[in-house]
């Protein structure tokens, strides 16, 4: 494990490995980058130069100050930059899909591969139906949270994030790193800056080969999101992952590997 310290006094905790074709892992929200723990051992093992990195506020990394501004683009940059990557393609799932999109929009001379996996989108609008949805399952989550039952939160929300259940060996992976971030539930992310446009105004900006892979198992507005970003971003490629929910690759990890290595070997520059 390596740390970043970063401009603003906050810090990175990351690794690298391997050689060939850099690939950047961002994890999801809720999560760690040892949601990634078999692909960087097996994309480094398949001849690329693996990287992946706590996004703030996760894992090893810093946690934001509240009311204090940052950017998960820069510090991106700045972590590519520090480990002189001048391209690289960017594997995110959900949160850190919303954070491949916007680095891919801002830097696109950096990335050469997008994959998009149960993936946010920055500007989506949800339906009248969708937020219902959301509603429903959020308020005993803030119940919980004001009541000060962390634990209880936290099971609650991975109702909706590993519906599939959490007894089996991979959810029970799950379940663990989620817990080891229970902190995300009460922390402050008001400090973070958002794309202006958003991404979901500029799909049509991307125009390197991008791989979506929403899960079968996932909320209703994730799913439509894929299907958006499948009809925004030209000749993008989308295969839901099927017996999957939102983590996709710790739920589906051979038929992760399957789709998303021949994609690299194709993309490769």
């Amino acid at each position: 494990m390596s740390t970043l310290d970063l401009l603003d006094g906050a810090h990175l905790n990351y690794e690298i490995a391997g050689d060939g074709p850099t690939v950047t892992f961002i994890h999801p929200g809720l999560w760690d980058m040892r949601t990634w723990d078999r692909e960087f051992a097996r994309f480094a093992d398949a001849g690329y130069r693996v990287l992946r990195y706590d996004v703030r506020g996760y894992g090893g990394s810093s946690r934001p100050e509240p009311g204090v501004a940052y950017s998960h683009i820069r510090d991106l940059e700045a972590l590519l930059a520090a480990e002189e990557v001048t391209q690289t393609t960017i594997i995110g799932c959900s949160m850190g899909g919303g954070i491949d999109l916007d680095y891919a929009l801002v830097h696109p001379e950096r990335v050469w591969g997008v994959v998009l996996v149960a993936s946010a989108l920055g500007g989506f609008e949800s339906t009248e139906e969708e937020d219902d949805w959301w509603t429903e399952r959020e308020a005993p989550i803030e119940a919980a949270i004001e009541a000060g039952d962390l634990e209880c939160a936290q099971e609650l929300q991975l109702e909706i994030w590993a519906p599939l259940g959490t007894d089996d060996e991979a959810g029970a992976r799950i379940k663990e790193i989620a817990f080891d971030n229970i902190h995300e539930l009460t922390m402050d992310e008001s400090g973070a800056e958002r794309l202006d446009p958003p991404a979901a105004h500029r799909l049509t900006e991307i125009d390197v080969p991008t791989l979506i892979l929403p899960a079968e198992h996932d909320p209703p507005e994730l799913r439509r999101v894929s299907d958006f970003l499948a009809m925004e971003i030209i000749g993008s490629r989308k295969v839901v992952v099927a017996g999957a929910d939102h983590v996709v690759n710790l739920r589906q990890p051979d038929r992760f590997e399957e789709l998303v290595l021949p994609f690299l070997a194709e993309a490769a520059p």
